[in-house]
């Protein structure tokens, strides 16, 4: 049981972590990325990090370990495959065929994959005393102003190549989700 909502606030910090990476890495990576580019990036991730506890609320015991077994390698894949994609269209294209805007289909499996977590966090609250409506609001609102602030932090870093920047972030975008494979195998 909770105690208070600073509980549902670290949890929320916590979940927002990988979201915070690749809301910086969009903004290394997008050039002329402003703020209604971070605005959009916050508002899609928010909006993902509070649906999840609450699907994952309403799945309850019924499907958990399924969630669970294979949540860790959905993420996986949709970050790898996503990162992959970026780095071989930055060796091939160069600094000509650099990402030119924020593509909405692209920003969707991202905020899926890195909120799959939150769904098993959902799972655990069906058989807890929490505020759900409360906890699942301010989850989305830390995870706004994390990415806020992350994809903010990622378009001043001055002085990288848009073809360099795609290739860090997508590395960085294989890694993240590495990170996760590995957690939910429990590796790590």
């Amino acid at each position: 049981m909770f105690d208070n909502m600073l509980d549902i606030l670290l949890i929320g910090v916590g979940l927002s972590m990988d979201a915070f990476a690749v809301s910086v890495t969009n903004g290394l990576t997008i050039p002329g990325y402003k703020l209604r580019h971070a605005a959009a990036t916050a508002a899609c991730f928010g909006f993902f990090q509070g649906l999840m506890p609450l699907l994952g609320w309403l799945l309850g015991s019924t499907v958990s370990h399924i969630i669970s077994a294979w949540g860790p390698y959905v993420s996986f894949f949709l970050l790898a495959f996503i990162g992959v994609k970026m780095i071989v269209e930055a060796v091939k294209g160069g600094e000509e065929k650099c990402e030119t805007g924020l593509r909405f289909g692209r920003l969707i499996v991202m905020a899926v994959a890195t909120s799959l977590d939150a769904l098993a966090v959902g799972v655990s609250f069906a058989f807890m005393d929490v505020p759900l409506l409360a906890s699942v609001l301010l989850i989305a609102a830390v995870t706004f102003v994390i990415c806020l602030a992350g994809g903010l932090l990622g378009s001043r870093v001055p002085g990288i190549s848009c073809k360099a920047a795609g290739i860090i972030g997508g590395a960085v975008l294989c890694c993240i989700g590495a990170k996760l494979l590995l957690e939910g195998i429990g590796v790590i």
